[in-house]
């Protein structure tokens, strides 16, 4: 059986993020925590895009808007062929 997908505190991720930034690698952060260095390493460009340091992606608040929009999107299609049936 598959695994679920493993959440982490923000404070977690926060403290993760600033060992990246004075310096310590994912790899080696990896070893000493559970994440994968790819995550620590997501984490760290997700923090640099919501922060500003970076413009080459979604900060979280643009994903968390587009997410429901796309929900609302769905549902109004929704709702469109419903009446459209009458």
């Amino acid at each position: 059986m598959a695994q679920g997908k493993k959440t982490y505190p923000a404070e977690f991720k926060r403290r993760m993020v600033e060992l990246v930034r004075a310096g310590r690698s994912p790899e080696e952060l990896a070893k000493e925590f559970e994440p994968s260095p790819n995550t620590i390493r997501k984490w760290a460009t997700q923090a640099d895009i919501d922060e500003g340091l970076r413009a080459d992606g979604l900060s979280t608040a643009e994903r968390k808007e587009l997410r429901d929009l796309r929900r609302e999107v769905r549902q109004l299609k929704l709702e469109r062929e419903i009446l459209g049936k009458d």
